[in-house]
């Protein structure tokens, strides 16, 4: 037990497993642990490198081992696979956390506080009552559709579709009539909702000092924000924009060979809320430089737009700014204006 140097413990909901290995690699026990006696077990141990896969429950498990005075480090699933042996098993899995945690260029997740979580969780929150609002438009505009009642899309249409309805409600069976309210109301109850955890994402992005800092930067609002400031890492461990570009999954995936370059299509890796989020706000700013009579004479969104086609701009504008983000939260200061060409 002295000469434990690191652990891999695969984690689950009540079945654990701790494979402990020395400081040369040789292992020294792998046994399964129910969850009860798990804290119990390391709390005996010196301390050393606790190693787990970043999934669910993990930042829970990483803060609790940490309290015993371990030194703990979350690995993506994805870097764990390659050194899993043969056959997929607790046993192998949590060798395979060990071995890969021992490698000096792994890297690691860090672990998130409760508040993060917490926030995390209204951001997540709000994303899933969002897409069930839109489920639920698009089901009542379907079935109204099927009577001859039509209407834009998006919520803001949602009045007109409901004075069309009860200007057509002698015409229509009274099943339709009351199954389409009962939409109506469940709409507005989840437009409550959304707003009401929007509300408490503007507060927090007064509050948070990244945050504010963010949003002088057109194209990001208060829930991108607040999304760059809790689910991205620690900026310090990227040590350029593009890198962290890259785990957003907004750089070009790279398959080269021979010392030939070959850049493809966006990879699409990494965070894809925050790719979602990013490439939204671009196309904000594409769309108000067009409300304004097109972007800056003279300035790189001006010249793109030229001669790319929109999406594509919002893309690499969504690439920009996940650079510039990285460099407002690891540097401070505010975004400032380019001059122009």
């Amino acid at each position: 037990m002295q000469d434990v140097h690191i652990i891999g413990l695969d984690i689950a909901k009540n079945s654990f497993h701790a494979h402990a290995a020395a400081v040369d690699g040789t292992a020294l026990f792998s046994k399964a642990l129910p969850r009860g006696r798990v804290l119990k077990v390391l709390g005996k141990l010196q301390p050393c490198i606790v190693a787990l896969e970043a999934c669910a429950g993990a930042h829970h498990w990483g803060r609790e081992i940490t309290a015993l005075g371990h030194d703990v480090r979350l690995i993506p699933p994805q870097y764990v696979k390659p050194y899993v042996k043969r056959q997929k098993n607790d046993a192998s899995d949590a060798e395979a956390i060990a071995e890969a945690a021992s490698r000096p260029s792994m890297r690691f997740v860090a672990v998130k506080s409760p508040e993060q979580q917490g926030q995390a969780m209204v951001l997540k929150v709000r994303d899933l009552l969002t897409a069930q609002r839109t489920q639920t438009i698009n089901a009542l505009r379907g079935h109204l559709s099927e009577h001859g009642i039509v209407s834009p899309k998006g919520p803001q249409h949602l009045p007109r579709l409901e004075d069309e309805m009860n200007a057509c409600e002698d015409d229509l069976p009274h099943t339709v009539i009351s199954v389409c309210r009962v939409l109506f109301e469940l709409i507005g109850s989840l437009s409550e909702r959304i707003e009401a955890l929007s509300l408490q994402l503007r507060q927090v992005s007064k509050q948070d000092d990244v945050a504010k800092r963010l949003m002088t930067m057109p194209g990001i609002g208060p829930v991108t924000a607040v999304s760059l400031s809790v689910l991205a890492p620690p900026p310090g461990t990227f040590s350029k924009g593009r890198d962290f570009a890259a785990w957003v999954g907004l750089a070009p995936r790279q398959h080269s060979t021979g010392g030939k370059t070959k850049l493809g299509r966006t990879s699409k890796m990494g965070q894809r809320d925050l790719r979602r989020l990013l490439i939204i706000g671009a196309m904000s700013t594409i769309q108000s430089a067009a409300r304004r009579g097109g972007a800056p004479e003279g300035s790189w969104l001006a010249r793109m737009l030229a001669r790319k086609p929109k999406m594509l701009v919002a893309v690499a504008l969504a690439n920009k700014m996940a650079r510039i983000a990285w460099v407002l939260m690891t540097r401070g200061g505010a975004y400032e204006t380019p001059a122009r060409a």
